[in-house]
């Protein structure tokens, strides 16, 4: 029996891709519902990794029904509010809802498949397999055991003592309902997807969602405490001092509460030597920061890779395991590597010069 921690994208996408081809999986995830928070963010699915993988599951026709209208237009500016680049999408990385692509994936899926309100606590592995505690009070056996529990994964332990850590970036969510009404300043800036404004240690990042949402992330080279305060509109306005007075218009009127967040990585080119029988996917094995757009995407291709590789070989999953770790550590690291790179061009001195030099040096080009 293949049992898998962790209901998220890539958790799914195994699940899904398996339960096509006929073979009967398990996943529990600690959230108590499918819908009991809201996922927020919306996603640029890549076509060589997440739309790769939603082919593989059989939901592609599907998931392009899903996605955001013009939700890949992009813009960059500077402190000033001058737009550097502008770019009406070509659809080629569609955005879609981080909710409504887990609702697709779950909906390929037997309603019973997914065990919800069950927090993993430990993981024991002996000889005839492994033995998962929940926060219930209640265990289960299972011969093989694929890690899809995120950045802070309990199965990780059990191939890996690494840790993330800090990437010395920290984010402050804000969010915006019926903005082109409520916020017009917010909405004008942002456009029709997404809006990076730029400057040294600093920068607001955002992106349309549906119904006319907003979200936009304040992004400050932080120490890694600064996100254990209590934090207020006035210290992101002292943070932005000298941008251009629409940008503090942006951060004095916003939804809801500040959410304050770390950017956290594994260490890049993270491994392990095989352990028998557990395997890890997405951010439980390459957690990395997400100025690459990959870490979705990532965990959707680990899936149906590691689907993929049991399909051919049902009668020895742990040989399927090692050859799926081969892929995809390579794969991950490569990615990560880019991933860490570009977060350091976005916030080097003469921001956001770097992006552009990077952006032109793909081909792209100002609209």
């Amino acid at each position: 029996m293949i049992t898998i921690i962790g209901a998220g994208l890539g958790g799914l996408t195994l699940a899904s891709v398996l339960h096509k081809n006929g073979f009967a999986v398990t996943l529990y995830d600690a959230d108590v519902s499918a819908h009991s928070r809201h996922l927020g963010g919306m996603l640029d699915i890549h076509h060589e990794t997440g739309q790769a993988a939603l082919l593989a599951a059989g939901l592609l026709a599907e998931f392009s029904k899903l996605t955001l209208e013009n939700g890949d237009a992009m813009r960059v500016l500077d402190k000033t509010g001058a737009v550097r680049m502008a770019h009406e999408g070509d659809g080629l990385r569609p955005e879609i809802d981080r909710g409504a692509l887990r609702n697709l994936l779950l909906a390929s899926l037997p309603v019973d498949c997914v065990h919800w309100n069950a927090r993993m606590l430990a993981v024991q592995k002996g000889t005839g397999g492994f033995e998962l505690s929940f926060a219930d009070g209640s265990t289960v056996k299972t011969d093989y055991l694929v890690g899809a529990d995120g950045a802070w994964s309990n199965v990780r332990r059990l191939v890996s003592d690494a840790d993330p850590i800090y990437a010395g970036l920290s984010f402050v969510e804000l969010r915006y309902l019926d903005a082109d009404i409520k916020h017009p300043t917010a909405a004008a800036l942002v456009g029709k997807g997404s809006m990076f404004a730029l400057s040294e240690g600093r920068g607001l990042l955002a992106h349309r969602e549906p119904n006319n949402e907003l979200c936009v992330y304040a992004a400050l080279k932080v120490p890694e405490d600064w996100v254990e305060q209590t934090i207020s509109r006035q210290m992101l306005h002292d943070h932005f001092v000298n941008w251009h007075e629409d940008f503090h218009v942006m951060l004095s009127s916003s939804d809801g509460p500040l959410v304050p967040r770390q950017v956290c990585m594994l260490p890049v080119g993270h491994s392990w030597p095989h352990s028998p029988g557990v395997t890890l996917i997405g951010d439980a094995a390459h957690l990395m920061s997400p100025f690459g757009g990959e870490g979705a995407n990532l965990a959707m291709i680990d899936g149906a890779d590691l689907a993929k590789a049991i399909i051919a070989s049902p009668h020895d999953i742990d040989a399927a395991f090692t050859k799926f770790e081969t892929l995809m550590f390579s794969r991950a690291e490569e990615r990560a590597i880019e991933s860490a790179t570009n977060l350091e061009v976005a916030f080097q001195p003469g921001a956001p010069q770097g992006l552009l030099d990077f952006f032109a040096s793909l081909g792209a080009t100002p609209d």
